[in-house]
């Protein structure tokens, strides 16, 4: 039996290449880094099946130029990069990693909040120069967390178990209505929680964390309009889709005391910052980390291989984003 073509755009964790090697030819790019465009569309060409990253553009001109595709696997729980739709139409099957990088994401939003509350890069900063000429009561003074409100935008799995984690620091926690008006009972039920649309999450949450995903609608969300809507002291936070944020407006507001600091792993035109960001020393910046622990990013590689073993198959990937293609749903 001839074994399918199988590219990978960028090397992932070994667990998930050897489960692809156990049942098709595989293909790994050879840099450590995104693929340019024309790189990209020209590795395909004779490929069955692909895992991808967020940084690679799934759309007609790659499905084009992948012409025997038959599955495409985001190594990734966030598919803004993919057409789905027009994957669909061409009866493409296309997948996602969800669940296995929930927790892993949410502690890496709190690290944020507390980062962002208690200045931590900052004073380590101060701390490493050798200038710090000894403890001082005014010196340095961050946010308490404790008793605050949490805003939680996009109570999905990561933003919940996000929620769920301020059990600890006894907060009240808002999370903002859904346009379909579906509530979430884990966080009612659990933490007393409150639906509410968003310029009241905005005026009264004390930590905003940012969870929902790039749509049209989400895109700019935070604008310097919404800036304005919080509170001075207030910290936002964003492990979720840059984009969501107007990241020029975003420089302006820490810049003004607008707002009070904030803390991104995610950025609009990813790996660039806007112009003033990196010099902000109220903003606390990670590179895309939200899932990098070891056993998230092991789960993603094996999620994403098995994905895309069984859209090869023919049959329904545990996390597929279109299942109607195989004739299921």
């Amino acid at each position: 039996m001839t074994l399918p073509n199988v590219f990978v755009t960028r090397k992932i964790p070994e667990n998930g290449l050897e489960l692809l090697r156990s049942r098709a030819k595989v293909r790994v790019s050879d840099q450590d880094r995104p693929l340019t465009r024309q790189e990209l569309l020209l590795a395909v060409r004779e490929a069955d099946g692909v895992i991808g990253l967020l940084s690679d553009r799934i759309d007609a001109e790659f499905f084009d130029a992948a012409s025997r595709l038959r599955g495409y696997a985001n190594y990734a729980v966030g598919y803004d990069n993919i057409d789905v739709a027009e994957a669909t139409r061409r009866g493409i099957p296309v997948s996602n990693t969800p669940d296995v990088l929930t927790k892993a994401t949410a502690e890496l939003a709190w690290a944020l909040i507390f980062a962002a509350a208690r200045r931590v890069v900052e004073t380590d900063g101060v701390m490493r120069s050798g200038l710090w000429p000894g403890w001082g009561p005014l010196q340095f003074i961050g946010a308490d967390v404790s008793g605050k409100t949490l805003g939680i935008v996009g109570a999905g799995r990561i933003g919940t178990a996000t929620a769920m984690m301020s059990r600890g620091f006894d907060m009240r926690v808002l999370y903002l209505e859904s346009p379909s008006g579906r509530r979430n009972p884990a966080l009612d039920d659990t933490l007393g929680a409150e639906c509410v649309p968003f310029d009241r999450l905005l005026a009264e949450s004390d930590f905003v964390s940012v969870h929902c995903p790039l749509t049209p609608d989400t895109r700019h969300l935070f604008d310097m309009d919404a800036f304005r809507k919080m509170k001075n002291s207030a910290v936002l936070v964003n492990t979720a889709r840059g984009p969501v944020i107007k990241e020029d407006d975003l420089v302006r507001a820490l810049r003004s005391g607008e707002i009070a600091a904030a803390g991104l792993d995610v950025y609009e035109n990813e790996p660039r910052m806007a112009e003033g960001l990196a010099a902000l020393s109220n903003a606390v910046l990670l590179p895309h980390v939200g899932s990098a622990t070891r056993s998230s990013r092991e789960a993603m590689a094996d999620l994403a291989a098995r994905n895309l073993l069984a859209m090869l198959s023919g049959q329904k990937p545990p996390t597929c984003l279109n299942p109607k293609v195989l004739g299921l749903s």
